[in-house]
């Protein structure tokens, strides 16, 4: 009855000590996930700086072809001028030399 009772004990210690062990490490991972580096609060903010950030750079993107659209439109501009000023005013540049040949 003796060595009965010291196997049950010595049983019911270990599942007790595994127990504890298992709740500890459960108290762990819930910790790291609350309040470690990688926690859930830290997770959420870094998704709301992702949507201000991918916000800026849409504006952004708005702006440089809004800018983009404008420098085409002066260079083109420019290029129209520049070809009516030779063609019905007979303008040249600085550097260049007039020939008129007439048929």
């Amino acid at each position: 009855m003796a060595t009965k009772l010291a196997t049950s004990f010595g049983y019911t210690a270990n599942v007790k000590s595994i127990s504890f062990i298992l709740a500890a490490f459960l108290l762990i991972i819930q910790a790291q996930l609350w309040l470690g580096k990688g926690s859930l609060p830290r997770g959420a903010q870094l998704r709301e700086e992702l949507a201000k950030a991918q916000s800026a750079n849409e504006q952004a993107r708005g702006r440089n072809a809004q800018i983009e659209a404008e420098l085409r439109d002066l260079r083109e501009g420019l290029e129209m001028v520049e070809e009516k000023a030779r063609n019905e005013l007979g303008m040249i540049k600085p550097d260049e030399i007039y020939v008129q040949v007439r048929r």
